[in-house]
């Protein structure tokens, strides 16, 4: 069920444009890298972007890549690529050197392949609960991928699990053996799914329909004098002022 890659070799230079300088070194075609790892300096590096991109197609993250630096061949893994956050374009690798006679631990992706009757046939809703497992090996025998054939996923509840998958002697999986990697399960019934929906939407405008609905306390409402009503088309009179007391004549 794994698939194991030949050799694969890298050619790359020694960089000598660090720091903010290697947006440069991006625009004419590279990408900056460091090679590092136990008992060896750091090695900042400068890859043909077609090179590399070739490469960490078929490598990923968990193949043995050779980086070849001045006639000199490391043997490493490509530990981490970052990324633009805008643009998605590769900005930078790392490339950790590794021991041959050292087992090491990385993660590999799970590739499902074939066809499962219970889906075909029954209709039923295969479940994928793993992207990846976390195997342990020596460098030189960790698998590109996990290839698991899911044509044995016949009836519903049928699952494929750690346990089920062999990846020979010299690969190791950091799972339980219980672990479920993929199921088939029943398809849902009409009633089931519309109970689904009913849980899982929202309830914006019933909260927005309460808050419009919602009365204002009597005790709230603000007291108005008692009187007759206004008529209609009636002209209001200005308030009379209070009337004041004539003077007397003032004395010749």
């Amino acid at each position: 069920m794994s698939k194991a890659q030949e050799k694969l070799e890298l050619k790359a230079e020694k960089r000598e444009i660090l720091g903010a300088r290697v947006r440069h070194l991006r625009k004419s075609g590279f990408i900056p890298a460091v090679l590092y790892g136990k008992g060896l300096a750091s090695i900042p590096l400068q890859i043909p972007n077609k090179d590399f991109f070739k490469t960490f197609h078929v490598a990923g993250e968990s193949t043995l890549v050779y980086i070849n630096v001045d006639g000199q061949s490391f043997p490493t893994i490509i530990h981490d690529v970052a990324r633009d956050p805008l643009t998605d374009d590769v900005i930078h690798a790392d490339f950790y050197k590794v021991r041959l006679d050292e087992k090491i631990k990385t993660k590999v992706p799970v590739i499902f392949d074939g066809v499962s009757p219970a889906v075909q046939d029954k209709q039923g809703i295969f479940v994928r609960n793993v992207n990846e497992l976390e195997v342990e090996a020596f460098p030189q025998d960790l698998p590109h991928e996990v290839k698991i054939d899911i044509s044995t996923l016949v009836n519903f509840g049928d699952q494929v699990q750690v346990k089920n998958i062999d990846l020979g002697d010299k690969v190791k999986i950091i799972a339980e053996p219980e672990e479920i990697v993929a199921t088939v399960q029943e398809p849902l019934s009409e009633e089931e799914l519309k109970k689904m929906l009913e849980v899982q939407a929202p309830a914006v405008e019933e909260v927005e329909v309460i808050e419009k609905e919602k009365a204002v306390p009597e005790e709230e409402l603000p007291e108005t004098p008692a009187g007759p009503a206004p008529v209609a088309g009636a002209e209001k009179k200005p308030a009379e002022k209070p009337a004041t007391e004539a003077k007397p004549p003032a004395k010749k």
